[in-house]
């Protein structure tokens, strides 16, 4: 599709600013002050809100909104618009503040600090033959998780990490091993109510409103701000087996993969690690894996070589656990893992789906969680994988000492082309995420080796012309952000004119710049 003349200016105008002469510093923010909301604004302290996960990139706001209601959110974005292109402010909302590279903060305008607004409304849960919870976008999944196993319910896909917000993740997919299956978070959701770049809140499904409905989801924050959303859900279960096995072999270690996500009966969820150069692999599962076989398992060499994990969970009833051990041990058979590198647990659904976190709170300890993190998401497809991991495990990556390297495929299926989310062009693609962790304390530049790390990454893929896409994307030209999105660019870019014509919003994200007029 081509783009039409307006398009065409409206974009250059967003990417280039309407005028490109420098003007004063904009005070604007000073009418904040006289805004009557529930919640308040802060303008000195708000260096929090210039600091995310990735502590690679500091921009401070000139306020933080702390929401009481969501019409604070709508009448500080309606602020904003009626002051037109003459105001440089900008709105940008965050969450948990788990960005990557600033993709929450605003520099010189707002952040809204969205995490307000889950002590400002509550939660409700409702059981029946479509169960659901509707939540404020501000809520953690893991708050989400706990309220709805009150009623014996759970949703049905979630990221690797619950200490995210719902509108943060929706904003973005929502991925983790149960996508196979259920397609991202943004594929299980029924509602979301949206306060657009105008201001203006509107109540969004897929049959009202949908265009607003699917552009949110997965749509980085350009067209509203997701301040609640309503989540399917499924009867949740109480135990989870939870298995490890390596493979040395990369071909035999993704069929088997693709194997079980493409049949009927298999495991709930489903992951992939890349291990390159690591000793003492297996003694780091002891401690909550037991091997099937101790004496083969402790006889196992890993030093040296690249091995893939492949990680599974099916879940069962603790009262009535037989069929589900059957279903493991047939599916089990049917793999073509290294046999003395089977290991099995059994947990509890929450601890497993925690498990993310008791990792958190142990590199917190060690001060090693507030640090740089370079990271690295990519979608490859299918036709490319081999080609990206005779490159990138074979010869771009010397070990990956730094941070888990997930590996695991999905079905584009599962997936709402209706949505903003962009993902590659077949059946069945990768998720390949390069989890880095820049520590300063250890003498080396390891972010700085990290950062030309996934530079390689990504000039192999264009390259070999492998059709990637990046998830959590950080692009930074016009050029790029049309490639990304494709055929799709026009849509969204129709979609940014339409509800958020200044650009007001989720200015972090670098896709738009707002037109400021000089005075």
């Amino acid at each position: 599709m081509r783009a039409s003349p307006i398009l065409k200016l409206f974009v250059a105008l967003l990417l280039t600013g309407i005028n490109s002469r420098k003007s004063d510093p904009d005070a604007s923010y000073t009418s904040l002050s006289s805004l009557d909301v529930d919640g308040r604004f802060t303008f000195d302290d708000v260096s929090e809100a210039a600091m995310d996960f990735g502590h690679r990139y500091h921009h401070l706001p000139s306020a933080v909104l702390h929401p009481g209601s969501v019409t604070d959110v709508a009448e500080t974005v309606r602020h904003v618009f009626q002051l037109g292109p003459g105001s440089r402010l900008t709105v940008a909302a965050r969450g948990h503040g788990h960005s990557l590279q600033g993709q929450a903060q605003a520099a010189g305008g707002i952040v809204v600090r969205m995490e307000s607004l889950r002590r400002a409304q509550e939660m409700r849960v409702h059981a029946g033959d479509e169960p659901y919870v509707d939540a404020p976008a501000g809520a953690l999944w893991i708050d989400v998780l706990k309220e709805t196993l009150r009623h014996g319910l759970s949703p049905k896909s979630w990221t690797d990490y619950l200490h995210l917000t719902i509108g943060g993740t929706l904003s973005n997919a929502g991925i983790s091993g149960q996508a196979f299956r259920h397609g991202p978070q943004i594929s299980n959701v029924r509602r979301v109510e949206v306060v657009t770049g105008k201001g203006e809140v509107f109540n969004c499904s897929p049959t009202h409103n949908a265009d607003l409905f699917h552009g949110v989801l997965g749509g980085l924050g350009q067209f509203g701000i997701i301040t609640r959303a309503t989540i399917a859900l499924e009867p949740a279960p109480k135990m989870v087996k939870w298995i490890r096995v390596l493979y040395s072999d990369f071909t035999i270690f993704t069929e088997d993969q693709e194997m079980l996500i493409s049949s009927k009966k298999t495991f709930d969820y489903i992951e992939g690690f890349v291990i390159k150069n690591k000793t003492g692999l297996l003694n780091i599962w002891r401690s909550s894996f037991k091997p099937q076989d101790p004496v083969q398992a402790s006889r196992f060499n890993s030093e040296g070589r690249t091995l893939y994990c492949l990680e599974m969970t099916k879940n069962f009833d603790p009262n009535d656990p037989d069929m589900a051990m059957q279903e493991v041990k047939e599916l089990l058979s049917q793999l073509r893992y290294i046999p003395s590198t089977l290991f099995q647990s059994e947990v509890s659904y929450i601890e497993f789906l925690e498990r993310v976190h008791v990792s958190e709170v142990k590199l917190r300890s060690k001060g090693l969680w507030e640090v740089p993190h370079p990271w690295l998401n990519l979608l490859v497809p299918r036709t490319g994988i081999h080609a990206f991991a005779n490159e990138v495990f074979g010869k771009i990556l010397k070990d990956s000492s730094n941070g888990p390297i997930l590996l695991y495929p999905l079905n584009k299926s599962k997936w709402d082309n209706r949505t903003s989310a962009v993902i590659p062009d077949e059946e069945i693609f990768y998720l390949v995420a390069f989890l880095s962790s820049a520590p300063t304390s250890s003498g080396q530049d390891i972010l700085t080796q990290a950062l030309m790390q996934n530079e390689k990454i990504l000039q192999f893929c264009k390259k070999a012309n492998i059709q990637i896409k990046q998830y959590l994307p950080y692009i930074n030209t016009q050029e790029e952000w049309q490639t990304h999105y494709g055929q799709r660019w026009d849509t969204f870019v129709q979609r940014k004119l339409s509800y958020d014509p200044l650009a007001i919003l989720a200015p972090g994200q670098r896709i738009f710049q707002k037109a400021v007029a000089s005075s």
